[in-house]
């Protein structure tokens, strides 16, 4: 599948409490840089058209000029998130929309192609390094209705509705000491991936 055919979405919608509260993907990754931006600038060259999944007030991400996608579904996690982006990919007109986290900044550079090459005729393709990481995934838009009734009837994990739809797990390799799909959750996580990132800077 072709990248002209895949839409990304940006999920941010997590309420970030470990941190004390607030947006993540705000926070500095490294000199004026934050992590959305970086997020912004990976995924984009993946996909044809981006928008990020976050909820209440959209003028906070203004400087992004995205187009933000508030959950229609309250208190259902991530995966209202992967329902707000099938739902927008598919009124784009695109088949297939790939969701990755708005805390992760090193995810890799191939995933949708990946992903997309993987699918063998799959209509969920998901992520996974020693384990699996089913937020960093590709879906078929078609999926909206059974994902909808599936959060009418409480199913709140994202790795348990994609393998309920028979997803193909795609695993992607660990180069050095950090998983490329380590994801932000506290201060010392965030120290932790600044100095990863002065030093991929060479600074």
């Amino acid at each position: 599948m072709p990248i002209d055919q895949v839409a990304g979405v940006i999920l941010a919608g997590g309420q970030a409490t470990r941190m004390g509260g607030g947006d993540k993907c705000l926070l500095s990754l490294g000199g004026d840089e934050t992590l959305l931006e970086h997020i912004v600038s990976r995924i984009s060259p993946q996909v044809a058209c981006l928008a990020l999944n976050a909820n209440g007030d959209p003028s906070r991400f203004a400087a992004s000029t995205l187009p933000v996608l508030p959950d229609t579904v309250t208190d259902a996690g991530p995966l209202a998130g992967v329902l707000a982006a099938m739902r927008w990919a598919q009124a784009q007109g695109y088949g297939a929309v790939v969701t990755v986290a708005g805390d992760t900044p090193f995810f890799p550079a191939d995933l949708v192609a990946r992903l997309a090459e993987s699918r063998a005729g799959q209509r969920v393709a998901m992520a996974a390094t020693d384990r699996p990481h089913p937020v960093f995934a590709l879906w078929d838009v078609s999926l909206a209705r059974a994902l909808a009734q599936a959060l009418d009837s409480g199913t709140r994990r994202v790795a348990a509705f994609a393998e309920a739809q028979g997803a193909v797990t795609v695993r992607f390799p660990q180069a050095g000491a950090l998983d490329p799909f380590f994801n932000i959750n506290t201060p010392d996580d965030l120290a932790q991936v600044q100095q990863l990132y002065r030093k991929r800077q060479g600074s």
